[in-house]
């Protein structure tokens, strides 16, 4: 006899309670070994005065199941509310954001019949960190966080998955032309780890254009991994030419714990109506009992959906007149896959799964030498008309026997020394001080910001400059 799962709940906001009860139905009707805990979170949490839109007593019931089966949440607009999705994917470790994007032509309209793709998106890192300031009147920051472990993992999870489901190629995507050290850090990760995957085909490609090669042939990718931002936009790329966001399930995998859920948002606009498409949540619930060892559960399901689809059984957000039989509402649809339980699809590819996880081990890296080699010093400064010769000269002086200027940029672009009239200064300026010799004591740094500040010029942020291995570990600035 099967192990039973006990799984938590969330049936979200918005059409979310109508498309989880259409889940839950299916996955009763196809006895999956499942019981089940439901709790509260989203905007009700949100109204109440829980700014993290889920309450501690949830917490606790997440943790204690370490699976959670969520609907789509509602977030306010204003206020300083945080995204619960990405308040849970980052204080649960859920590192990886798995969504296949695959077209059911020609049964549901889509312009690239053959596209079947997996995006791998990190998805606790990047800028998704959230970490923003504002620093200026006239200039707000967002910090871009990579790191070794993390891009490591989520590469590795990729190269694993393409194996466990007999992919054969793997394109990473990235910026790194122009964030060489961000970016460059996945990239040389990815090219690292590629070598430990013989078996398995490894290409790169900067983003902008890997997302007009998505958009325009889709056909020609398997997996794609890629950094949290980008692997947001291009999933909801990859979805829509598949056919319908509506269709697109999400599982977000960490080593202990996970979520599954529908990728498109809680559409209150329609909540109540009997129209909403619970595709996307009965697809993540798929993926959930693969996940969970149960691919008996997971195929029975998935295959008595796509016999929905391929009897032309479609909700209105992909019913097509000449394509589609018949237009059906949320339960309608949710009866005809229960009915098709059992059965196999004849036209469209059934889905067979395996029993198995992903497993690997992360690599320890050796502590690189790290030296104290300058420190930018950033300034809100609006005097002088702004005039960067001005502010290099008065910085000239303070600079001291251990640290000299070397330059000034605003908004990246160097504009001193020998900086061009023509270039639009704001009131937020980086300015680069180096070591005199091969490296300087954090103490000459601090009697610097001393000086600095007792001539009246406002510190608002500093960013000390290292080398890692004699390796420079910060970037130049446009035309240094």
């Amino acid at each position: 006899m099967s192990q039973r799962h006990r799984i938590t709940i969330a049936r979200g906001d918005g059409i979310g309670p109508e498309i989880m009860d259409s889940t839950l139905r299916i996955l009763e009707a196809a006895n999956a070994p499942l019981d089940f805990d439901f709790i509260e979170i989203g905007e009700s949490a949100y109204l109440s005065g829980v700014l993290s839109g889920i309450p501690s007593e949830a917490w606790d019931v997440i943790r204690r199941n370490r699976i959670l089966l969520k609907a789509p949440i509602t977030t306010p607009q204003g206020g300083g509310y945080k995204s619960l999705n990405v308040t849970i994917r980052k204080t649960l470790n859920l590192y990886a954001n798995v969504r296949q994007s695959k077209s059911y032509a020609p049964f549901v309209s889509s312009p690239h019949p053959g596209m079947n793709l997996v995006i791998i998106r990190e998805n606790e890192e990047d800028l998704y960190a959230g970490i923003e300031h504002q620093q200026t009147p006239e200039v707000t920051q967002v910090l871009k966080l990579i790191t070794r472990p993390g891009t490591e993992r989520i590469i590795r999870y990729a190269f694993e998955y393409a194996r466990s489901y007999g992919r054969d190629t793997v394109t990473c995507m990235t910026k790194d032309n122009i964030m060489k050290h961000t970016d460059g850090l996945f990239h040389k990760i990815f090219q690292e780890v590629a070598e430990e995957y013989p078996d398995i085909q490894a290409e790169h490609m900067i983003i902008d254009i890997g997302a007009a090669r998505l958009a325009a042939q889709p056909e020609r990718f398997d997996v794609i991994v890629t950094l949290n931002l980008y692997g947001d936009i291009l999933s909801d790329i990859a979805a829509q030419i598949a056919g319908s966001v509506g269709l697109a399930g999400s599982a977000n995998v960490g080593t202990e714990m996970a979520m599954f859920e529908a990728v498109h948002g809680s559409a209150p606009d329609i909540a109540g109506k009997d129209v909403a498409n619970p595709s996307g949540l009965i697809l993540a619930a798929s993926q959930m009992l693969v996940h969970l060892g149960e691919p008996e559960a997971a195929q029975s399901i998935k295959n008595a959906w796509l016999c929905a689809i391929e009897d032309g059984l479609h909700t209105p957000d992909i019913y097509r007149e000449g394509l589609s039989r018949t237009e059906v509402g949320t339960k309608s649809f949710t009866d005809a896959v229960i009915e098709r339980l059992g059965r196999e699809p004849k036209k469209l590819e059934a889905v067979h799964y395996n029993k198995g996880g992903i497993h690997f081990d992360i690599t320890e890296q050796p502590r690189p030498e790290k030296q104290l080699t300058g420190v930018d010093v950033f300034l809100d400064w609006n005097e002088d008309g702004r005039d960067p010769d001005v502010l290099g000269a008065k910085l000239v002086e303070l600079g001291g026997e251990h640290l000299r200027l070397k330059m000034i940029t605003n908004r990246g672009v160097k504009v001193y020394p020998e900086g061009l009239p023509e270039t639009f200064c704001t009131d937020h300026w980086r300015c680069r001080f180096v070591a005199t010799g091969d490296s300087v004591a954090p103490a000459a740094v601090f009697e610097l910001l001393l000086r600095i500040d007792g001539a009246g010029l406002d510190v608002i942020k500093t960013e000390h400059l290292y080398t890692f291995d004699g390796v420079a570990g910060y970037s130049l600035g446009q035309g240094e």
